[in-house]
């Protein structure tokens, strides 16, 4: 073993060369591992492919004895302990994925401090005697790899995750780093607070991308295959990708492109072969550009990506930020295009208002519960509830807190207060919503406003320079026009309202100005947007307090040039072309869109669609189902909807998947449940195969 070197003055650099055979820390990497070895808590934010494993790696040799790494994928988990087996280094795993002897054996091996890593999941925590096993000998260190799993704010809340602070404090004094490439300052906290972090250092470093020029764009659906095969008709914009919302856009999209260039299609859906076999050709260079779903691009590392559109608004910065991080990671020059319009936000609204009940029904469910067990079924004939929007409001209920579920899916009160819990998630999930409308709409430089996201508030001052905000002429999506004579004179005015009225809210200067509604709320926001780039005025979030709720608004302030403007200084400003951007009908710009509030009884079935009754095969399958579902949830001690809801259930009955890619395609099946109940649920579909000609029903992607 490697003993620990003096952190306040020794060189890193022989135990980094000699372990990794590297010559020199990527920028920031030092400061994370000394902080490690000396025993400190860390709190690490890097993006992907900034070089995070090796922030606990490094640590974790100069420390000497075993370091426990827990990571909730067992593929990631996989690659990460086979690149540190080949340099040579004693590395074990105990997942779901492996025999049992072997993971005796690793256990075995910890014990007898034969092991510098150990890798395991989550889940195995709660298994008898393992949690007891580890504290028998201390781990020189703990890394908790994507780390924002266990925050409720992060975009992949998985609840075993988020029960390892319980078990942290057996295994001190052993120093705790938590990595993580995508959290926001509130899931930050939501980390330190839930692993008890002991006063970590905090590292939020190099989300700023030197390279990359960031355009968004307001183009109607239908506009957007053309605009896209425009765009990818130079040469030197490939190689690309292309995000589609949904599988079919993404098939139809790439059969157009192929037509011009070497393209395909990338999304879950596939047989494992052929995405394979796209991926490999993507790499190769033989495929110019793939058009996928999200599926596409986790552990990608092609370095001269030149280009990545996206056709539709994402669901949160999180993601967005992830899928154009794979660009250009060669340094070159490289773009990124987002397209837009109001019908995404609808489109996400939509799957919202669909995941998550109001708050209404789950007090309805919540009112009936005793404390004495029911059956759930019963409990949903007396609400006389839909049995999808039962179950989803059933299992909020429980994870919050309000409802406790046990092996036999009886339900019964857990008198804890759930709502406020649930309440701040929803509103979490709609200000996620409302910070990706409000980055495609705001008037700033974008990836100033990506690094301010993340929490980066060192490096958010300086403007990038090159994306559609700074540097408008550069653009190759949006197009813009000369200002007008009218709208000049609107500059005047503007700036005169600013300046002697100390009116700053941007809807308000609409009004006062264009009472009769002359220039429309949209042009007028796009001329604020202009002069915003041209340094006339800061535009700006903000919020005030109206009814015990908060409201957003955009406020402008001017700037120093902004004050010396009048009448007889010229003004020539770039303003989007919106002839034929701009989408028929649409709604005026409204704040950010409330939730209705349904009466008690909403979720009612009377208003529910009637679904046919399933035949002799598929009741047959759903009952082995649902018996293994109950045998697996009393074996893991945890209510069955932990293994997946009944809508999750039914869903599978439907598809009768044969291999693990169609489990995948299952709506409710993601690849943690995969990993740990894949192989048990083909098993039961195998035994029960498809009637011939029904067909099967996956899920889409959004």
């Amino acid at each position: 073993m490697d003993e620990s070197p003096n952190t306040q003055g020794e060189s890193l650099a022989p135990l980094l060369q000699k372990a990794f055979g590297f010559p020199s820390f990527r920028p920031n990497q030092e400061a994370v591992c000394r902080a490690a070895i000396a025993g400190q808590d860390v709190l690490l934010v890097m993006p992907t492919g900034s070089g995070k494993s090796l922030c606990y790696q490094l640590p974790a040799l100069a420390r000497g004895g075993t370091a426990l790494v827990i990571s909730p994928l067992i593929a990631l988990m996989d690659d990460q302990a086979s690149k540190l087996a080949k340099l040579g280094l004693k590395v074990a795993r105990v997942h779901s994925g492996l025999d049992r002897m072997t993971s005796r054996q690793s256990c075995r091996d910890y014990l007898s401090g034969g092991l510098q890593f150990m890798f395991i999941a989550p889940e195995r925590l709660r298994v008898p005697g393992f949690a007891e096993m580890l504290a028998k000998r201390k781990p020189s260190l703990v890394a908790i790899d994507e780390a924002h799993c266990i925050s409720q704010w992060g975009h992949d809340f998985r609840p075993d995750y988020r029960m390892l602070g319980q078990h942290l404090p057996a295994l001190r004094p052993a120093p705790v780093i938590a990595l993580t490439a995508t959290a926001t300052p509130i899931v930050q906290n939501d980390i330190v607070d839930q692993l008890r972090l002991l006063e970590p250092a905090r590292f939020i470093r190099g989300f700023r991308r030197e390279n990359l020029a960031i355009e968004v764009v307001e183009v109607p659906r239908p506009g957007r295959p053309q605009l896209t095969r425009e765009l990818l008709q130079d040469p030197g914009r490939r190689p690309a990708i292309v995000y589609a919302p949904t599988r079919k856009e993404a098939e139809q999209l790439a059969r157009d492109l192929s037509q011009l260039f070497p393209a395909a299609a990338y999304h879950a859906g596939l047989e494992s072969e052929k995405r394979e076999r796209v991926q490999k050709a993507f790499v190769d260079s033989s495929l110019e550009v793939v058009v996928a779903t999200i599926a596409f691009g986790m552990g990608i590392d092609k370095p001269d990506v030149r280009t990545i559109i996206r056709t539709a608004l994402p669901a949160s910065i999180e993601a967005y930020y992830q899928e154009i991080g794979r660009a250009g990671r060669d340094g070159k020059p490289s773009r990124t295009i987002l397209m837009h319009s109001y019908a995404d936000l609808r489109m996400h609204e939509y799957f919202f208002e669909r995941d998550y009940p109001p708050v209404e029904t789950l007090e309805a469910i919540s009112q009936q519960l005793r404390r004495e067990p029911q059956p759930k079924e019963a409990l949903r004939q007396a609400l006389d509830m839909d049995p999808e929007l039962f179950d989803r409001a059933l299992e909020k209920l429980a994870i919050h807190g309000g409802a406790a579920i046990d092996s036999m899916e009886d339900a019964s009160e857990d008198g804890k207060d759930w709502r406020q819990s649930y309440i701040t998630q929803l509103e979490q999930k709609e200000a996620q919503l409302a910070l990706v409308r409000r980055y495609a709409e705001t008037p700033q430089c974008r990836m100033r406003a990506l690094v301010r996201h993340f929490g980066d508030f060192a490096d958010s001052k300086r403007p990038c320079g090159q994306c559609d905000f700074c540097a408008p002429k550069q653009c190759i999506a949006q197009r813009f026009r000369p200002i007008t004579k009218a709208e000049q004179q609107t500059v005047y005015a503007l700036v005169e309202t600013i300046r002697h009225a100390k009116i700053q809210s941007i809807g308000r200067l609409h009004k006062l100005l264009f009472p009769t509604e002359i220039m429309t709320r949209d042009d007028f926001e796009d001329l604020v947007g202009a002069m915003a780039a041209a340094g006339l005025v800061l535009v700006e979030d903000a919020t005030f307090e109206e009814a015990d709720k908060t409201i957003l608004y955009r406020k402008v302030t001017l700037t120093r040039e902004g004050y010396k403007l009048n009448e007889r200084t010229p003004v020539e400003l770039l303003l989007t072309d919106r002839t034929d951007e701009r989408e028929p009908a649409k709604p005026k710009r409204q704040r950010s869109p409330k939730r209705k509030t349904p009466p008690a009884n909403a979720g009612l079935k009377a208003g529910a669609t009637i679904a046919l009754p399933p035949s002799p095969q598929d009741a047959e399958l759903e009952e082995q189902l649902r018996a293994w579902r109950l045998a697996e949830a009393k074996k893991l001690g945890r209510p069955a909807f932990f293994v997946f809801g009944d809508r999750t259930l039914r869903a599978i009955v439907q598809a009768r998947p044969a291999t693990l890619e169609e489990l995948l395609a299952v709506e409710g099946i993601g690849p943690a449940k995969a990993e740990m109940f894949g192989q048990s649920v083909l098993q039961i579909c195998r035994s029960n195969p498809p009637i011939p000609g029904k067909s099967r029903h996956l899920k889409g992607e959004s």
